[in-house]
């Protein structure tokens, strides 16, 4: 009683993941690290198109980290227990118009920009990689081209999709009739119990909409926002331990083995989990305050790129590492860490003059609709 009480007083945290007595910076920088991640997947961890960019396979490029950058592709499961908790304390306390618009608002600006950006790279007669037909880039502009089956512009948008699904679920079940911890608990155990059941069914409607590989993470971190907001809570707890011991077993089963032609079979079961327990734990840290020296305001402005840079990284990288690499002859090691910073100083643009005007004057005219 007293616990559930606490979960419906108004939440101590904002949508920008803001404390009332200061921001949760850690966070901003583990969102940061993750897309860095991700990036050293598609770089530098896995084959296809980026092999062409490179002149030859990323194994040769990098002969011994191109087995620790494989594992990079993980940083989106880290991803997905942020998602869980940020959605949590974006939902608690708030309508559910309040909610679409924060949602649309935060995701749509960068997103659109990155669709126009990277069409409008492709389209250039000296990129030498293929552009998705003009039908197929209108269709991605509204977020669903994959489950209408057109080609997508971005390679990560994949989980954008993901995050959808999750957003729907979550608004429809907790935001709408009001959050509160009682309902986030049924939530997360009714999620882990139906998604299990799904991959038992061998459904694919089932799968679409419960995303039984996926949604160990995203109940996770909304375990862990109930931890931040109760460490007694023992439900949380419980959660967040079983979210861990099953969506360890979805990554292992997923990436043990390569799942494309495109992947590197080289990640072991071990460093697998391994990622997937450093990722839980790190968020785990932040949910419980230990991480609160990581204070330095340099992190907000990491975590306001992270998102750009995520949605151009891939695609714009491939011409940036040709050109250096295979043009100029810059190292490989060189390269890679010109691009990112190239990718960085892009994202840092899309952010000033897209999503800093755009994202509040959408936000607004949302929530007053």
């Amino acid at each position: 009683m007293e616990r559930e009480s606490f979960a419906r007083q108004p939440s101590l945290l904002h949508d920008s993941g803001q404390l009332r007595g200061g921001r949760l910076r850690a966070l901003d920088g583990l969102r940061l690290i993750a897309a860095l991640m991700v990036a050293v997947y598609h770089f530098g961890g896995r084959g296809g198109e980026v092999s062409r960019a490179w002149g030859s396979s990323a194994r040769e490029q990098f002969p011994t980290f191109h087995t620790f950058f494989a594992y990079g592709c993980l940083g989106v499961q880290v991803f997905f227990v942020i998602s869980g908790f940020v959605i949590s304390m974006s939902g608690w306390g708030r309508p559910l118009k309040s909610f679409f618009a924060s949602r649309a608002a935060r995701l749509l600006p960068a997103y659109w920009a990155a669709i126009v950006l990277v069409t409008a790279v492709f389209a250039l007669p000296v990129v030498a990689f293929r552009a998705v037909s003009p039908s197929d880039a209108l269709v991605n502009l509204t977020m669903l081209q994959q489950p209408l089956g057109a080609d997508r512009v971005l390679g990560v948008c994949w989980t954008l999709w993901a995050e959808l699904r999750f957003y729907a679920l979550f608004a429809l079940l907790v935001v709408a009739p009001g959050a509160s911890r009682r309902r986030a608990i049924l939530f997360c155990a009714g999620w882990t119990l139906a998604a299990a059941v799904a991959r038992g069914a061998h459904e694919p409607l089932l799968d679409i909409v419960l995303m039984p590989e996926h949604a160990p993470f995203f109940v996770g971190g909304v375990g862990l926002y109930l931890v931040h907001r109760d460490r007694r809570d023992v439900y949380a707890w419980a959660i967040v331990a079983v979210s861990w011991l099953i969506g360890q077993h979805h990554a292992v089963a997923g990436l043990w083995r390569a799942p494309s032609a495109d992947a590197f079979a080289n990640r072991s079961a071990f460093g697998i989990m391994l990622v997937v327990t450093l990722g839980f734990a790190a968020v785990t840290a932040i949910a419980l305050g230990r991480l609160g020296w990581a204070n330095w305001p340099w992190l907000t402005a990491a975590g306001a790129l992270t998102y750009p840079f995520y949605l151009v990284h891939e695609h714009l990288g491939w011409p940036v590492i040709r050109l250096l690499h295979t043009t100029l002859g810059v190292p490989a090691d060189v390269t890679l860490g010109l691009t990112v910073l190239s990718l960085l100083g892009l994202a840092w643009l899309v952010h000033r003059f897209v999503e800093v005007p755009l994202g509040p004057r959408l936000k607004r005219a949302l929530a007053s609709a």
